[in-house]
This record gives C-alpha cells, structure tokens and sequence, in this order.
C-alpha cells in the first residue's frame, strides 16, 4: 500500500494484518484444493461420454483369461456332457393329444402311467405345452410301430375322451407322427455349408475393408460366440432342435455386426497413428471401444426386447415349442456376441498388431517421449524447490506502531463524532457566484 510521508515521497510499506493473513491462507487452500481435485464423474457419465476411463484393452490378460476360462468350461461340457437332441435329429416317434380332456385337465404323470401300462415300457419325455383351451400334451418316445402307435391312441383315448374341433370326444384329436433321424442330419449338413459360406463371405469383405488382423480377430470372436452357446446348450441340458441351428446362424450375423461397429471406431483412430506420438495404438484402440460401449449396448438392447417378446409369446402364451428355441438361442448368442465383441476380438486384435514393427517402433517413441517430459517436469519441480529458501530468506516488513497510527489517522479524521458539527475544510473557498462581477 502506497503512503505519502513527511517529505513528499511516495513510499511502500508492506502492511500484514491478521485478517490479511487468513484471506491469503484461504485463498492459498482455495487454490490448492481446485488443483488436486479432479472432477469425479459418475460410472454411467463416463460410460456415456465414453472418454476411455474404462481400462479394456490395457487389462487384456484378465480377459483373456475370463474368455479362456469359459470356453474351456464349454468345450469340456460338451465333451463330457453331449447334448440332448430331439427327436429331429434322434428320431422317433411323437404324439399330442388336448390337455383338455372330458371331464378334467390331463395330467402328465398320468398320460406317463397309460403309455407305461399300454406299452409296457416309460416314454423319453411328456410335457404340456400351452395355457388354456389350446395346451396340449405331447410325447415323445423311440420309434414305434404302426401297431404300437394305434394301441397308444386307443388307449389315451378311452381314458381321457379328448375333444376334438367340434367339442364332442374324437379320436382324431390324437395326432401322432414318426421323424427318421436322416432329416436331421440333412439339416445339419445343410448348416454347416451355409457356416462355411458365411465365414468365407466374412473374412473377404473384413480383409477388403480393414486389414488381415482384424479378419482373424473377428473369426475367432465368431468362434468363441458359437462354443460358448453351444456349451451353454450342453451345460443345462436344453433340446437341440432345428430351430437352435437356425439361431445360431442369426446369432452369427449379430456377432459380426457388434464387432465390425468396434473396429470401424478403432480404424477411424488408428488412421495415421505412427505420424503423432500422442497416444500408442493400444491406447488408441482402448479409446474406441469406450467410445462405442454405449453404442454397443443400445444394440444389444434393442436386440434383446424382441426376443424376450418371443419368448413371452412363446412359452406362456401360444406355447410353441420352435419359437422358444429359436428365442432361447437368440439371447445366448446376443449376451455372448457383445462380450466377445469388446472383451475378446479388440484385445486380441490390439495383442497382433503389437507384434508388427510398425506399432512397436511407434510405442517406443511415445514412451520416449513422455519419459523426457518426465524428466523434464521432475528438474523445473526441484529447480522450483531449491528458489523457494531463497525466497524465504527475505521476511516481511512488520509494521511499526508509527507507520500504523499514521495509516490510522486518516480513517479517524474522516469520520466526525455522533452530534458535532461539520467542520469546513480548511484552504477552500466558498464559491459566491461574484467572481467576475464588473468585470467586462
């Protein structure tokens, strides 16, 4: 603060009060905080500006690991387990009947006990499908013969009175039929030419658009896809049908489709990477399957809702046994695909690319050079820390009891007391409006 002294000079004086002193140590503290707190955005912000605070593919052992794991569970179910396959691809022979029969609903331990006592022998399977007026029983056994198929109507018949289409007891609302096994094993020839095809077809547009790495990363994301649902199938035992090969070939194109969205945003970051020393290609790569976790599970969402949808109308409304099959494939697939599209095919993707020269020479430079900046913030922070005892060395001026009554005065004089009379100031004068009286 500037203060005019007796000579006339203007001169600085350094005037610490105590209040002076607590405002600077809380702006000091003020300052300090703002610098070392960081902004704390929540999971589902960071998710959805998708700014890379989720660490995939720098932690791409973990998921390998998680991703090695289940499919080992898968493949060794599936070695050891088997799968349960219906009648299309076992053969046999099926029988339905209405639920509703004459007098009451059909249970399906007594259909069990009629077929037992009229065959002499237990069915693989009775199960009632469907609510309402339109459940029926259906059953399932090994092949049987034409005789062995009438003597099972005749006697479901005469014990349960089914209805037919005009509400009077018919014998015709029995239906039975025999599939051979070969008509499943044309159907899996069939899936198995049309997965040759698909993958071909894939590998050719990825090669064309991408590169060969993320061709191989895609495969085996596909790969992985189809074992785990089909250990998944193997593991609790559901029915292979028709339908779930069908659904495994749609649960394909969805696969594909998630993770070619993923390396579409991992090509547009990596383009031109090795001409700025910014970030590595992993972290580049790291970056775009943040920026496309939201996409990815909007995707998947939408996917999913139809399919539950299905499987709602499927098993608790029309009770449809195809439609729950194809469903229940569907949503295994869409859970797997998703997984496998961020968790496996870009880390391993990320993992091949790290091989070539390219990238490592690339990697080198960025740790080069933000191991310099290192260094070079380490020496201006101790060059900072051996100026500061010098600074200190030099204490303040503490103010004198003269400098402070002089600083004083000047507040006492300008305030008169309580009921005085205001003084005029002294070498002023009163302005008379006669100053230029006669004067022409």
């Amino acid at each position: 603060m500037a203060a005019k002294s007796k000579t006339g000079k203007d001169t600085e004086t350094v005037e610490l009060t105590e209040s002076d002193t607590e405002l600077t140590d809380s702006n000091t503290d003020t300052r300090a905080g703002a610098a070392t707190r960081q902004p704390q955005h929540s999971f589902l912000s960071r998710l959805y500006t998708g700014t890379g605070a989720f660490e995939v593919v720098g932690r791409r052992k973990l998921w390998f690991g998680i991703s090695g794991a289940i499919m080992a569970i898968a493949i060794l179910s599936i070695i050891i387990r088997g799968f349960t396959f219906g009648i299309d691809f076992k053969g046999g022979t099926t029988v339905s009947m209405p639920a509703q029969g004459g007098a009451s609903r059909v249970e399906v331990h007594q259909v069990e006990e009629v077929f037992s006592k009229t065959l002499g022998k237990s069915p693989e399977s009775v199960v009632a499908v469907g609510k309402g007026s339109s459940a029926t029983v259906q059953i399932r056994s090994e092949t049987l013969s034409n005789e062995q198929t009438e003597k099972l109507r005749n006697a479901l018949f005469d014990t349960f009175q089914p209805k037919g289409d005009n509400g009077k007891p018919s014998k015709s609302a029995i239906s039975d039929a025999a599939v051979s096994e070969t008509w499943g094993g044309q159907i899996t020839k069939k899936a198995v030419i049309a997965l040759v095809v698909f993958l071909a077809l894939v590998a050719v547009y990825i090669t064309m658009r991408y590169e060969r790495y993320m061709t191989i990363s895609a495969l085996a994301a596909m790969v992985f896809d189809i074992t785990v649902t089909a250990g998944v199938y193997s593991l609790v035992g559901f029915e292979v049908t028709p339908a779930t090969v069908i659904g495994l070939l749609t649960i394909l194109g969805f696969s594909i489709y998630d993770t070619v969205i993923v390396f579409d945003k991992v090509e547009e970051n990596t383009n031109g990477f090795q001409h700025t020393t910014r970030r590595t290609f992993a972290e580049e790569a790291n970056l775009a399957v943040n920026q496309t976790f939201m996409r990815s599970i909007n995707t998947s969402l939408i996917s999913v809702l139809p399919v539950l949808a299905l499987m709602v109308v499927a098993v608790w409304l029309l009770g449809v046994g195809t439609l729950k099959d194809l469903a229940l494939v569907q949503l295994i697939g869409i859970i797997v695909g998703t997984y496998s599209s961020i968790f496996f095919a870009t880390p391993l993707l990320v993992t091949m690319r790290e091989r070539t020269e390219l990238v490592r020479t690339h990697t080198r430079r960025v740790l080069k050079r933000r191991a310099a900046g290192s260094s070079a913030g380490s020496a201006a922070k101790e060059d900072a820390g051996k100026a500061e005892p010098e600074e200190a060395t030099e204490a303040p001026r503490v103010p004198t009891e003269a400098s402070a009554k002089e600083t004083a005065e000047p507040a006492t004089t300008n305030k008169p007391a309580p009921g005085a009379r205001p003084v005029r100031p002294t070498g002023t004068r009163r302005p008379t409006g006669k100053r230029n009286v006669g004067k022409r």
